[in-house]
């Protein structure tokens, strides 16, 4: 097994109008339909939420969003499932566009912006709304997030993430030799430099076995959780508390 190791990526530390980080952003929409990844998600939501009372907004928290493109992809695609939808898309730069929120808005889904590094906002939904209410999402999801993390932060933002949600659902890089290899042949997508030398740190702070659920809270209200490899370079994490409507 490939020990993790987690390093900062150089996509992080750009400004959001630095031409590398456009260039790489828009690499990592054609990384995502090379690694089927709405296809993954699309899939996991469903089966998570079919039993979900349609009587009230669903509602949707995704940490790490981007420019939010991936879950706007998922929306054209459930829209005629889900049509009353609020997402909050959660990245500590201001990627998404008033575009990108009026196509959310012609899938019947409400989404909204929140502009904050995710640990900031773990201290915040810690400390809860003023009469100790806290805010809370039907699901919360990760797309290539939750591997930035190790240690101490990660143990903490599962913590919080089951204490604001009934459900989780992580699509992380697979940890294996397999996509190492396949890191290092993302040139051949065009992808710039930024794009390739992120990959490569991607995979190797990845996930296997069940390195996640061995984070997740045991104690509290009971909880399913499932790892599983999906596609050809992706590993899953999903949590659901029993009996959640």
């Amino acid at each position: 097994m490939m020990r993790r190791i987690v390093a900062a990526e150089t996509l992080d530390g750009l400004a959001a109008n630095d031409p590398a980080a456009m260039r790489s952003r828009r690499d990592l929409q054609r990384v995502h339909r090379v690694m089927a990844t709405r296809g993954i998600v699309l899939r996991a939501l469903a089966d998570m939420l079919r039993f979900r009372s349609a009587t009230r907004p669903l509602r949707i928290l995704e940490l790490g969003a981007g420019d939010g493109s991936l879950m706007l992809r998922v929306a054209e695609a459930r829209s005629p499932v889900w049509s009353k939808v609020e997402i909050t898309l959660l990245d500590r730069q201001s990627l998404i566009t008033q575009a990108t929120i009026d196509r959310y808005a012609q899938c019947g889904w409400t989404a909204r912006q929140k502009v904050m590094d995710v640990m900031e906002w773990a201290a915040e939904a810690a400390e809860g709304a003023p009469g100790g209410k806290r805010e809370r999402w039907d699901v919360i999801v990760a797309n290539l997030f939750l591997h930035h993390f190790e240690g101490a932060p990660l143990h903490a933002l599962m913590n919080m993430m089951a204490a604001q949600c009934n459900r989780v659902f992580a699509c992380e890089p697979r940890r294996s030799q397999f996509s190492l290899a396949g890191s290092r042949l993302i040139g051949v997508l065009g992808a710039n430099a930024v794009t390739r030398e992120d990959a490569v740190l991607s995979v190797r702070a990845g996930f296997c076995d069940h390195e996640l659920t061995r984070e997740w809270p045991r104690d509290g209200d009971p909880w399913r959780t499932q790892e599983y490899s999906a596609g050809l370079f992706s590993h899953c994490f999903r949590a659901e508390r029993v009996g959640a409507s």
